[in-house]
């Protein structure tokens, strides 16, 4: 029998009701660092790192509702406090509600890579979102990213590279859930390990600024 999942009001945000800039401490209750994962699917990442990482706030933004519904009812289910999750464009969300120097870090794994070329427009890591992610996180604060396809993989690497003054590469930390053999621990992941498929990771630090002249 299929169960039925529930809405938990303590986990799913809804931007509607949600302040312009929206205030993380009124958000978590408390003062924290906050990490943002664009492209939660069923909560994996989230729900690994939220336990192991108690210190830290993390929000999760999801557009697919099936998939949003399921981490809802997972994180929720769990009793997680530091959790939070929002069904919303990715893009629009960080552009209209998240303020300047407020991210701890970004997760972005296995985004939609649209692999027809007339797609490739609509992949997120852009120059304009990569400038966006970039303005939003405090000094120090860090991306990583991972991929399965080479393609978007190359994308990432030269988008990147336009911002070498703001970003310094660094290695790519390993989530919590991920397993040995793994770099991420997602549920997409497991899936492309298990079709043979090449795992791509990129990470970067956000420079403090420089001495003002």
């Amino acid at each position: 029998m299929k169960r039925t999942l529930k809405e938990y009001d303590t986990i799913a945000l809804k931007p509607e009701v949600l302040a312009a800039p929206i205030d993380f401490e009124r958000v978590f209750g408390r003062q924290g660092s906050v990490h943002i994962e664009i492209g939660s699917g069923k909560g994996t990442f989230l729900f690994q790192q939220a336990r192991v990482y108690p210190d830290v706030d993390f929000l999760g933004i999801e557009w697919a509702s099936k998939y949003y519904r399921h981490a809802v009812d997972r994180l929720g289910r769990w009793g997680l406090t530091n959790v939070r999750i929002i069904r919303a464009d990715a893009a629009a969300f960080l552009r209209d509600h998240v303020p300047a120097d407020s991210v701890g870090g970004f997760h972005i794994y296995f985004p939609d890579p649209w692999p027809k070329k007339r797609h490739h427009k609509r992949r997120f890591v852009q120059k304009d979102n990569v400038a966006m992610l970039i303005e939003r996180l405090k000094p120090g604060g860090t991306i990583q990213l991972a991929t399965d396809h080479e393609g978007y993989f190359e994308q990432m690497q030269e988008v990147t590279s336009a911002f070498r003054r703001e970003l310094e590469e660094i290695a790519f930390v390993r989530p919590a859930g991920a397993t040995e053999g793994e770099r991420t621990g997602t549920n997409y992941e497991r899936k492309y390990i298990r079709d043979r498929r090449t795992i791509r990771v990129l990470a970067f630090r956000k420079r403090s600024a420089g001495p003002k002249p």
